[in-house]
């Protein structure tokens, strides 16, 4: 964590007044330029904001495999979406495969076997585990392979570059904008981040954790697990039982739509909710005032640029070894203002799995 944690006073400078500004809209067919941060020469130490502009074309229709948790749903629908369209836009073969979920690791491993068999030049993973699959990356280094860590953030395992959001720095400002939203009332939260050992779940809640540990948010509990609604809302319903005072639910996109079921059965709308990723519900649900906000993560963005990144590694170019996502607070008073092409995929787009 103390990588992300030397981050948190450049990104704090992005939020205004508790609302991040968000990258600019695209006004054409082009995607490019976006807006990010991206570390120097992967020293977190010297991260500066970029206009990122990919390359016109590969110069030869290079072989990439991606590796997926799961594609169930509109999160990593849309880093599918973003991938897929890139490679085509770039002419580069994609194979995809995803796992089925963050408790199918050893299935996510074999996966990678079958990436590198199928003579794929370069990995693009969204890793279910960083530790679980690092034996593999550092095989695949040892093989010339380029890996490219998307959305997912591989910390410690020495790769080829990283897009990703800055877990713990969204965690953390989420935390900051909650205090800032509830003023002086005394509250208290419990958080639910994701799934144990997946790295990046502990990140978002180191954030929100330090960030409670100063101001007015009691945090009652941290509670891990599968990042499913049925999951989550076992884990939410138990701890409205137990802590008859909670008033803040904190956690992934999943474990907010539960919660709004959840306090809804229990009569308790009195509760706070706030998502730390977007997905097409939570876009729904804070149109509708049930979910406070989400920190927004760009995952067609993140998909594109994990392709270009790619490709200029593999011919050679100069590419940035590490790049971080901004996290813009979204909230009912400026979801309006924002991009949706850089976060959706488009209504009824299904999953692809292949680009020849």
């Amino acid at each position: 964590m103390t990588k992300n944690r030397a981050f948190r006073s450049i990104l704090a400078a992005a939020f205004v007044s508790g609302v991040a500004v968000l990258p600019n809209a695209a006004q054409a067919k082009d995607w490019w330029p976006f807006k990010i941060n991206a570390a120097k020469g992967g020293d977190l130490k010297k991260v500066e904001a970029i206009d990122y502009v990919p390359l016109e074309k590969a110069e030869k229709p290079w072989n990439l495999c991606v590796l997926f948790p799961h594609l169930k749903d509109s999160y990593w629908v849309s880093v599918d979406y973003g991938i897929v369209e890139e490679a085509k836009r770039l002419g580069v073969k994609v194979t995809v495969l995803q796992a089925g979920g963050y408790d199918a690791l050893p299935k996510q491993l074999s996966q990678y076997d079958d990436c590198v068999a199928s003579g794929a030049q370069g990995i693009l993973v969204a890793a279910i585990s960083e530790a679980g699959l690092a034996a593999k990356l550092k095989e695949g280094n040892a093989k010339g392979l380029v890996q490219i860590a998307v959305a997912n953030p591989i910390l410690e395992t020495p790769i080829t570059a990283r897009i990703t959001p800055d877990t713990y720095q969204k965690g953390f400002q989420e935390g900051e904008y909650l205090k800032k939203y509830l003023g002086d009332k005394k509250t208290t939260a419990i958080g639910l981040p994701g799934p144990q050992g997946s790295g990046w779940a502990e990140s978002y809640m180191a954030g929100f954790r330090d960030s409670t540990k100063t101001g007015n948010i009691k945090l009652l509990a941290e509670l891990y697990g599968e990042p499913g609604v049925p999951q989550s809302l076992r884990l939410i319903e138990d701890a409205l039982q137990t802590h008859p005072d909670l008033n803040v639910i904190w956690g992934g996109a999943a474990a907010a739509e539960a919660a709004v079921s959840a306090v809804a059965d229990a009569g308790r709308d009195d509760v706070v909710i706030m998502s730390s990723y977007e997905n097409q519900t939570m876009l729904k649900l804070v149109k509708e005032g049930k979910v406070l906000g989400f920190a927004a993560e760009y995952p067609v963005m993140m998909g594109r640029i994990s392709v270009d990144l790619a490709v200029r590694a593999l011919e050679k170019k100069d590419y940035e070894k590490v790049l971080l996502v901004a996290p813009g607070i979204v909230t009912k008073d400026n979801i309006d203002k924002i991009d949706p092409t850089q976060i959706f995929a488009p209504d009824g787009w299904k999953p692809e799995f292949s680009v020849q």
